[in-house]
């Protein structure tokens, strides 16, 4: 069985699907979905997707692109619906230099007060970061007190030599769509992510795996995620199941969600 880690199906593309997406999952091989906010009104959307289906759940934040927007209803927002039984995580946070959407320094205050926030409820932290590691690093290590409940690096993009050094904040890497992609070359990354800190995503319904690529990505193409890294790894599809199925049981509900 397998779990998708990160979605957006409330998006317009898949929003008109979510009944049929919902009904399907478990023929699909799949137990259930996350699905991420990327500001309130998206944070919103996901926890009422998640009260209406049982196998969906939200993760709640404001992504750096809408940094600039982030403001006292947010983060009121986020810590009145922290506790929720259907919200295992504050995300999709962190720093974006490729867009630059919002201003860096703004990107940087508003992770850095979303990681206080996290670890105030007691919430893992899902983490989008493109271009960024170098500050995003600077930023954990400035907050390392802060990282109790678990960090996951969403859609992994770094190298397998940054892992290294990710590692010592003890985090889960989620690898997607992307490494199906021929001029991809992350097979390095995907043997050097230790076992235990493995997970998988769609990123629904963006980051769609060959060969569908050019159509909306949906949770039951996770399927092919798995094949790739059962093949770069040389095992068993099963094995990566259980791995990854393990792995993301342990960082989202070890809090008894």
């Amino acid at each position: 069985m397998i779990i998708d880690s990160h979605t957006h199906i409330s998006d317009e593309r898949l929003i008109g699907r979510v009944k049929e997406i919902s009904d399907n999952l478990l023929s699909d091989g799949l137990e259930s979905v996350f699905e991420v906010g990327f500001d309130l009104q998206s944070s919103k959307s996901a926890l009422a997707l998640a009260e209406k289906y049982d196998n969906i759940y939200a993760i709640i934040g404001t992504h750096p692109h809408d940094a600039k927007f982030y403001d006292s209803k947010c983060e009121e927002f986020y810590a009145q619906n922290a506790s929720h039984k259907k919200v295992v995580a504050i995300g999709e946070i962190g720093l974006d230099y490729y867009y630059d959407k919002s201003e860096r320094d703004v990107q940087r205050d508003v992770f850095a007060r979303q990681i206080v926030l996290a670890d105030k409820v007691g919430l893992p932290i899902v983490l989008h970061i493109r271009d960024a590691y170098g500050d995003a690093a600077e930023i954990l290590d400035a907050h390392k007190d802060k990282l109790n409940h678990g960090v996951l690096l969403h859609c992994y993009s770094g190298s397998a030599e940054m892992i290294k050094q990710f590692n010592k904040y003890d985090c889960y890497y989620a690898l997607g769509g992307v490494i199906t992609f021929k001029n991809a070359k992350k097979d390095d990354v995907i043997k050097s992510i230790p076992e235990n800190r493995l997970l998988v995503e769609t990123d629904s319904p963006y980051m769609t795996p060959v060969p569908y690529r050019g159509q909306p990505n949906e949770p039951k193409f996770v399927n092919l995620v798995v094949d790739k890294i059962a093949s770069v790894k040389s095992v068993d599809r099963k094995i990566i199941e259980k791995i990854t199925y393990e792995n993301t049981k342990r960082l989202f509900f070890k809090y008894g969600k």
